[in-house]
Order: C-alpha cells, then sequence, then structure tokens
C-alpha cells in the first residue's frame, strides 16, 4: 500500500503545476455563479429555496413580518443550538489567546507594498462591478445569514442537504450547532488593530452597495461598519466549513471550498478586501487545528460530531456515506471546478514577489485538518500532501515567518484530493 501511495503520488505530482497558474477572475466569477440558484439543476436549486426559506423564517422568529432590526439580534434558537450543553462543559476557548494569535499571524499586513494594496482594491472593484444577479443574491443570503449554518446545506449535496436542513431547525444538530458557533474566534480585536477602511469608504471608490431584495427584501444597499481586516464573516464562513468537513469528511472537499465561496460574497457586496477573505482563511484554519489538538475540546467535538452523524443518518434513511455521494450535476460544489475556484481565492491573482522558494514547514498538529478525511494516512502522510500541494512563495501574507508562510499556502482541498487519490 505505501507504495502504492507513493507511485500515484508521484504521477499525480506530475499535474501539480497547474496550482501555480493565475485564474482570471472572469472565470472565476463564472465558476461562482455555478453554485447560486437557478444556474446549476431543479434539484440544487430547491435545495436553495429550502435554505433561503428556513434563513428568512429563523430570523423573522414570531413576528409577522422580517425586518431589518431583526437581522442585528439574530441567532440560533433553543431549539437549533444546545448551548446548555456547551455551557455545562465549562470549556475555555481562550478567546483573547486566539485572537492576540490571530493577530500575530497577519502582521505582514501592515508591510505589504503599495502594488499590492492597489492590486486589493481593483479587484474587489472589479468582482463587485462584474457580479451577476444571482451570485449577489447568493452573497445577501450569505452575509445575513452569518448566526446560522443554513449556507452549509448546499455544499453537502441535494438529499444530505435537504436532510441537513430538517435536522438543523428539529434541532436534532443542537451539539454541533452551539459547539460550532462558539467556536468563531472574532476578528473585532484584530480589526481595531490594523484599522483598515472598507473599499466603499475609499476616496473616489466606484463600489456599487447591493440593495436587499432576496432577505429582508427591503431594497435596502448592504453595507457593514467597522475596519475591513481580517472580514468576520469570511472568518464564520471558514470556521464552520471546516467544523463541518471534520464531522463529515464524506463531504470534506466540497464543505471547505463552500467556505471560500462564502468570503468570495462578501468581495461581490464591496464590503471587503480579497487580502480580508485571505486572512480569515489563514485565521480560521489556524483556530480549527489548535481547537482539534486539545483534548477537552476534542471531546466536545467528538459528543456533537456522533449527535449530528447518528440525527443525519436517520433523516436520511440511510448511511451517511450512501447520502453523502456525489450527484452529478445536482451537486456543483464536487464539480472540478471548484478545485480551481478555491486556488484562485488563496490569492485573488494579487502579485506575487518572485524570489527564492522558501521550504515549508507544517506546524506541529497542523495535519489534525486532514485527519477524518484521510485516516488511513499517517500524520507524515498528511503532512508531506499538505507541503507538496501547498501554494508557491511570494503571495500577500505569506511573510517570513513559518505560521505565515503555511497557513497562507495551505490548500486544503488539492491535498485531500491528491491523498484521496492515491490511497
Amino acid at each position: 500500500m505505501k507504495l502504492q501511495f507513493t507511485l500515484l503520488t508521484s504521477a499525480l505530482l506530475l499535474a501539480l503545476p497547474v496550482l501555480a497558474k493565475e485564474v482570471p477572475l472572469s472565470q472565476a466569477a463564472d465558476i461562482a455563479s455555478s453554485v447560486t440558484p437557478a444556474s446549476a439543476s431543479p434539484s440544487f436549486d430547491a435545495l436553495e429555496i429550502q435554505t433561503l426559506a428556513q434563513l428568512r423564517a429563523a430570523l423573522k422568529g414570531d413576528a409577522a413580518t422580517l425586518t431589518r432590526d431583526q437581522l442585528e439580534k439574530a441567532k440560533q434558537n433553543k431549539t437549533q443550538a444546545d448551548k446548555a450543553w456547551l455551557k455545562a462543559s465549562g470549556y475555555d476557548f481562550r478567546v483573547k489567546e486566539n485572537q492576540q494569535a490571530g493577530i500575530d499571524l497577519l502582521s505582514v499586513f501592515s508591510k505589504l507594498p503599495e502594488t499590492v494594496i492597489n492590486a486589493n482594491l481593483q479587484t474587489v472593484t472589479a468582482i463587485n462591478r462584474d457580479a451577476s444577479q444571482l451570485t449577489r443574491h447568493q452573497a445577501l443570503a450569505d452575509a445575513e445569514g452569518i448566526s446560522y449554518l443554513y449556507f452549509l446545506s448546499d455544499a453537502l449535496g441535494p438529499r444530505l442537504g435537504k436532510a441537513f436542513l430538517d435536522a438543523y431547525d428539529k434541532g436534532d444538530l443542537g451539539k454541533a450547532a452551539a459547539l460550532i458557533k462558539a467556536s468563531e474566534v472574532s476578528t473585532g480585536e484584530a480589526k481595531k488593530h490594523f484599522n483598515n477602511p472598507r473599499p466603499f469608504l475609499i476616496q473616489g471608490n466606484t463600489i456599487h452597495l447591493v440593495p436587499d431584495d432576496v432577505v429582508v427584501k427591503d431594497n435596502q444597499p448592504y453595507t457593514a461598519d467597522g475596519g475591513s481586516f481580517p472580514s468576520g464573516h469570511t472568518n464564520t464562513g471558514y470556521t464552520d466549513a471546516l467544523l463541518m468537513a471534520e464531522m463529515i469528511p464524506e463531504r470534506f472537499d466540497a464543505l471547505v471550498t463552500r467556505g471560500a465561496r462564502y468570503g468570495y460574497s462578501r468581495i461581490v457586496l464591496g464590503v471587503h478586501y480579497p487580502l480580508d477573505v485571505m486572512g480569515s482563511r489563514m485565521v480560521a484554519q489556524r483556530n480549527v487545528a489548535h481547537y482539534l489538538n486539545d483534548a477537552s475540546y476534542r471531546a466536545l467535538f467528538n459528543e456533537a460530531r456522533d449527535q449530528l452523524r447518528t440525527a443525519l443518518e436517520k433523516e436520511c434513511g440511510t448511511s451517511l456515506t450512501e447520502c453523502a455521494k456525489t450527484d452529478g450535476k445536482n451537486d456543483p460544489y464536487r464539480d472540478p471546478a471548484m478545485q480551481t475556484f478555491y486556488r484562485f481565492t488563496m490569492t485573488y491573482d494579487l502579485p506575487q514577489q518572485k524570489g527564492e522558494q522558501q521550504s515549508l514547514k507544517v506546524p506541529e498538529g497542523a495535519d489534525v485538518l486532514l485527519e477524518a478525511a484521510l485516516p488511513n494516512l499517517s500524520a507524515a502522510q498528511r503532512q508531506a500532501l499538505m507541503v507538496k500541494t501547498a501554494l508557491p512563495a511570494g503571495y500577500p501574507l505569506s511573510g517570513t515567518t513559518p505560521d505565515q508562510q503555511f497557513w497562507q499556502r495551505l490548500n486544503l482541498p488539492a491535498a485531500y484530493a491528491l491523498g484521496h487519490h492515491a490511497h
């Protein structure tokens, strides 16, 4: 088996140079649009319609109509999230400590050259300007559903996605829902530290703020306050998606890519730059790995995961493996093009500084992110995959420290794909 892994790895590595190629903005936009309602298949569209309907119902609660004021108070209800279970555990998420670790990880932001900063604004301007109406609708749903887990359903495929939505609102996923949302380490302190103005506040900008005709449906332009770097919504999207991918490794690649798609939505709305999204990916990856390596957290995670998997199998009426199977055109997050999209979101085609390629050092325990998805591989093999599929050096935020290099260059879907096909 080890020989088979080595031979197949060598063969697949021949295709890896494509990872270093830039992806045109227009191609990335087309791929992003392929996972929006009315652009995939009737089955996928039905799932998206159900997702939006349940989100709007949750936001509205017992009120007669949905208003914008309700968005500010939105949170998972007692049925959806078992916060009492989590509180009783007494687990300390060490928020301040992890917030500082995030600031340190992103410290290179303050030293980026003007060419990168200019390209950063040009890219958000182009994506915001050229986004299709469907992509804007998806961005609004992503933005205003931040307090919930509904957005993860479309990365699960029509069958498992529907089961997830039904079980979530019944309260059958309560432990997972509570733990995942509590694991989102706020980017508030980092925003204050870096104090970077949002793109629509830059003098002379041409950002188009998107009116809400999807969720609240009051046509009020979507906006945001506070600093831009790093993106809080993107941190939420990646954290939620990564943890769900660890709980449902049968959908690992699709869920991780959903995190990237969630971050892209922030740029579509014109409220964040590419660097904001890239930085939050780095922080979320680091935080999830940190928590999964903590024995006390892992005990809670395992309990929540087991409850979730049991509930989903019951809802599906079959094994999770069967329910999670890829469903062709009805399952766009499993389209190979989404790997191309993910690679694009790692850099957003921002300028690469050419120079000597720095060797990549995997932080202790980082391979835990691939453990559930590639259980038959050793820690050393998972680490090797992370190194072999990593982004080339020199892109913004990759910095100079080993941690900055690793968390910016880590391409989880590519590492998973290589390991999955080789084993």
